[in-house]
């Protein structure tokens, strides 16, 4: 697995510089239509870590609009393998994801997930749904328990220094430090340092023309043991 840090960030960041920028590109032309919800390196960073582990299936709970659905699947089409399967309760991402990126590599399924028949392999996991302590509960239980040195991603963790009280992030943190597993945040609240060196690996690049105006990134990676 590829464990999150600074370093591999900015290592990722170069190695597949070119093929970001495209994408960059291709996102800032979709904004217009879709909704954004991640800021711009949350979402570099889901997208070269997809590219990196090359997941065979990849599961999305919270599509909404299809933002971070676009991130995915332009990872798994620049890979030429792999599928997504994304679960949310309203289905506005039908609107967004164009025929020609969903491909055969998309199934979308309408309804709560904690009530679908998830994949049973699980090669990378993406949280961005109901930002409750009770959700959260929910796949620290059900999910959490049936996956192996899985990566995770969970945006909405660090809009502050800490997670804002008796929400899913506080029990997310909550449960990590227990379990001692080290996770990733490029959140410019928590993290300002290691926002600001990921800034400058992405001026050096040529990537630092905002594709969106968000500067939170509040997102959390790691990997389930």
């Amino acid at each position: 697995m590829l464990a999150v840090d600074l370093t591999t960030a900015a290592e990722l960041y170069r190695k597949y510089a070119d093929d970001l920028a495209a994408v960059r590109d291709e996102q800032r032309r979709r904004l217009p239509g879709i909704r954004a919800q991640l800021d711009d390196v949350e979402a570099e960073l889901t997208y070269l870590r997809l590219r990196e582990l090359r997941p065979a299936t990849v599961v999305e709970i919270g599509a909404f609009h299809g933002w971070s659905t676009t991130w995915l699947l332009s990872a798994l089409r620049d890979n030429g393998f792999g599928e997504l399967r994304s679960y949310d309760v309203v289905d506005h991402v039908l609107r967004s994801v164009p025929a020609e990126l969903a491909g055969d590599r998309w199934t979308f399924v309408r309804g709560d997930a904690r009530k679908a028949q998830l994949p049973v392999d699980i090669d990378y996991l993406f949280l961005d749904a109901a930002h409750s302590a009770r959700f959260a509960r929910w796949y620290i239980t059900e999910l959490f328990g049936r996956l192996s040195g899985t990566p995770v991603s969970v945006h909405d963790v660090f809009h502050g220094r800490r997670p804002m009280p008796f929400s899913e992030g506080a029990v997310l943190v909550r449960w990590l430090t227990e379990q001692k597993i080290d996770y990733f945040t490029p959140s410019a609240r928590r993290a300002p340092e290691t926002f600001a060196a990921l800034l400058a690996v992405k001026r050096e690049l040529g990537l630092d023309v905002p594709v969106r105006s968000g500067r939170d990134n509040p997102m959390v990676f790691f990997e389930v043991a």
